[in-house]
């Protein structure tokens, strides 16, 4: 499995962290080998919104080589939903089996064109914005249409990395991932369509 960490401008980092931190403890804990993954953006670095600078190792690479994308929320979301290079840079993973979300993440996959028909939520001060993108807003912490995955505000992301890391291989690695993480917390009450 290959996965593309979607990066910005003014993302906010927990959103991104939260959800790589456990899936990719499915590889570096030895439970799925075969998995790989790659920062990508529009730029080769990237700021989010309190002074954090990543460096991607892929610019503006087409989408489609991936078998999932995740995208973090942050208020850069709010500019990128008009910035039209930008989505049609996300529409090159329209063919992509996975699209995953957290925060305000679903409001660019919705700009994409990944929301029509689905269920969706988001940061619950955002759920208005997301009604430009679907009709079924929902307000529930983690939602699986199909293999359309989004997630609430920004702490979900942890909760929702350990529902992909469940999804994919099990809830005894689910179990190992959490009590590695010392996280708790997580609980599964994912609404699935």
């Amino acid at each position: 499995m290959k996965i593309a960490f979607i990066l910005f401008d003014q993302m906010t980092s927990l959103d991104f962290v939260g959800f790589y931190d456990g899936i990719t403890r499915l590889k570096t804990m030895g439970i799925k080998d075969d998995l790989h993954w790659d920062l990508c953006a529009y730029t080769e670095q990237v700021n989010d919104d309190r002074g954090i600078t990543y460096s991607v190792n892929k610019v503006r690479s087409d989408l489609s080589a991936y078998d999932l994308i995740f995208i973090p929320g942050g208020m850069g979301t709010r500019t990128l939903i008009h910035d039209t290079e930008f989505i049609n840079w996300l529409k090159t993973a329209e063919v992509v089996p996975y699209k995953v979300s957290v925060c305000t993440g679903s409001l660019l996959l919705g700009a994409s064109g990944f929301l029509e028909g689905k269920k969706a939520t988001t940061h619950p001060n955002a759920l208005d914005l997301l009604g430009l993108y679907t009709e079924h807003v929902q307000s529930q912490r983690v939602i699986k249409d199909g293999n359309t995955i989004t997630g609430g505000g920004v702490a979900t992301s942890v909760d929702l990395g350990l529902y992909l890391c469940e999804l994919f291989a099990g809830k005894e690695a689910v179990m190992k991932i959490q009590k590695q993480m010392d996280y708790p917390y997580y609980h599964t009450d994912v609404v699935t369509q």
